[in-house]
């Protein structure tokens, strides 16, 4: 018996070492390049996948750096128009101001001559009614004086002594 189990574990395992050869090489011969061709397209696609990868995200470095540039730039523009602006309205303030000023310097100056020609023609008037007034005065004053006889030959011989002592 035990060499019948000896003959059948050896006969056994003859057959199932030859089946596993036929099998290892029906497997190598149809089975192991699709299996093979299979794994190395998967592993072709997964490296394609993560090169693909890191190419977005080298991607999206230069374009956040882009972006972050960009901004910078738009910034220091806007800082160089507002700086602009800024300088435009001082310039506008100062020479609405000058300009203000010379206008006030202007009326000023206006408003003096017209006081200056105002007061020439009050000073005028003012003579001429003092000039009136005078005559008028010296009328009456030479009426009363001449009122007399006496008195008029007495004027009119001071005036002929004038007369001859000049």
């Amino acid at each position: 018996m035990e060499k019948l189990i000896e003959q059948f574990s050896f006969g056994l395992f003859f057959w199932q070492l030859l089946l596993f050869v036929a099998l290892l090489f029906l497997l190598r011969k149809y089975a192991w390049k699709p299996i093979l061709g299979a794994v190395e397209k998967r592993e072709e696609g997964i490296k394609g996948a993560l090169e693909a990868a890191e190419a977005a995200k080298k991607e999206m470095q230069n374009v956040t750096a882009d972006s972050e540039r960009l901004l910078k730039e738009a910034r220091a523009e806007r800082d160089v128009l507002l700086k602009e602006a800024r300088d435009i309205k001082a310039n506008i303030i100062a020479e609405a101001k000058e300009q203000a000023q010379v206008e006030g310097d202007k009326m000023i100056k206006q408003a003096q001559a017209t006081i200056e020609s105002e007061k020439k023609a009050a000073v005028a008037d003012i003579k001429a009614q003092v000039a009136n007034l005078s005559v008028e005065i010296a009328e009456k004053v030479i009426k009363q004086e001449l009122s007399d006889k006496g008195k008029q030959e007495k004027l009119v011989e001071d005036m002929l002594g004038d007369i001859k002592l000049n």
